[in-house]
């Protein structure tokens, strides 16, 4: 694998840290991009709220986190239950007062062709890769108009800029979800709102486990890196979209894939 430099670097001041108490909802927190998110929003200051379905997991990411020096807090949430998100929301405005950023990281994959798709498959996918992220958005957006600013994040993948085989159902959220940033971009801005998506490519994850290390292989190879993407480097960009040094960066889609697409 080529050499490449450190994701973060080994230690950060105050003065350095660029989410400084910033009130961060991430999403499906609990392992891969959502956690190296999670984990990189502490590092740089931020109030960190923990959103993923099992207890446990939650439990053991807020402790990261604090252990990073952190505020932080978890909810064990199914962010398709609208009743949930809204009680999420209020709950976290209640404790801290405000909303600065949200990150709907939260995403499943149910993969068939086109004819063997059931629509449990379809259906699954859509509701947390799509309507979900309706609902958290919505649900936050209110907050954040009130107070005259906030930021909105969104993944989307490579996937669902140039569609794959055997992903009808996640193509489809991921270009949604593109629909989303482009239409909220233009809704919100005004109020001082910015919208933005990520599109990571292939990145080294615990949703590639099932896949056979000869595909992997051949992954690797169809990037002009030559590797897949870690985690931490999908969060570098999360960290640089929540932050003020992104202040004029508004209905952007961010490929992350590695030159996948070149």
């Amino acid at each position: 694998m080529p050499n490449r430099p450190p994701i973060d670097p080994p230690t950060q001041t105050p003065a350095t840290m660029r989410l400084q108490n910033k009130v961060s909802i991430i999403t499906g927190a609990a392992q891969g991009i959502g956690l190296a998110t999670a984990l990189k929003f502490a590092r740089e200051g931020a109030i960190v709220v923990i959103v993923d379905m099992k207890p446990e997991a939650v439990e053991a990411a807020v402790a990261q986190c604090l252990a990073l020096g952190a505020q932080a807090v978890g909810h064990a949430v199914n962010v398709t239950d609208r009743a949930a998100v809204d009680a999420l929301v209020a709950s976290v405005r209640e404790r801290f007062g405000r909303i600065d950023v949200l990150v709907n990281n939260a995403g499943i994959t149910r993969d068939a062709r086109l004819q063997k798709m059931t629509l449990e498959q379809f259906d699954a996918v859509i509701d947390v890769n799509l309507r979900a992220v309706f609902h958290c958005s919505q649900a936050v957006a209110d907050a954040m108009v009130e107070q005259g600013s906030g930021v909105i994040l969104l993944a989307s993948s490579v996937v669902g800029i140039y569609g794959n085989y055997g992903q009808t159902n996640y193509a489809a959220s991921k270009f949604g979800v593109i629909g989303y940033a482009k239409t909220w971009s233009r809704e919100l801005g005004p109020k001082g709102i910015r919208v933005n998506a990520v599109a990571p490519g292939f990145i080294e994850t615990p949703i590639l486990a099932t896949i056979p290390d000869k595909l992997i292989a051949q992954m690797r190879e169809e990037v002009p890196l030559r590797r897949l993407g870690q985690p931490e480097e999908i969060a570098n960009v999360y960290a640089f979209l929540a932050s003020d040094e992104a202040s004029y960066i508004n209905g952007a889609v961010i490929e992350v894939a590695g030159g996948l697409t070149v």
